[in-house]
């Protein structure tokens, strides 16, 4: 079994942003010559999300809206008393989740209809990394 390994450095110009990186993810896969197995890919920051859904402008805008409902930014967290204005950002990492787990068939993504992968950023404007890391044959 083969192992491989890559970074992706994303640093958005907007707090909360939605980012398909399945293209990135496609060329790590093409890069490390696995063609049966598995990829992983999560976020290495606390206030950023990797998930799988379908990329249509309407759901990114409604995951948006729910998430604010949930955590809205302007609320009063305990987190800001140690100096930090980004408790509504952990939480909704905390419910987008951390990584995704995707299989390698052929050499490619083993996706169902419509799937793509997101990096979600939700305390943005500084440089953050998701790692990637590929096993198989």
């Amino acid at each position: 079994m083969k192992s491989y390994r890559k970074e992706l450095w994303f640093q958005t110009k907007l707090r909360r942003e939605f980012i398909n990186i399945t293209t990135e993810v496609d060329r790590v896969i093409q890069d490390s010559g696995i063609q049966e197995g598995l990829i992983l890919v999560n976020a290495m920051h606390i206030t950023a999300s990797v998930y799988i859904n379908d990329d249509e402008s309407g759901l990114l805008k409604d995951y948006e809206r729910f998430l604010e409902r949930l955590a809205p930014q302007d609320a009063d967290y305990h987190h800001h008393l140690t100096g930090e204005d980004n408790g509504d950002a952990h939480i909704k990492r905390q419910i987008m989740g951390r990584e995704v787990v995707v299989a390698i068939t052929n050499g490619a993504l083993d996706f169902g209809p419509w799937e793509q992968i997101f990096y979600a950023e939700f305390d943005g404007r500084r440089r953050k990394r998701v790692l990637v890391k590929v096993i198989g044959e």
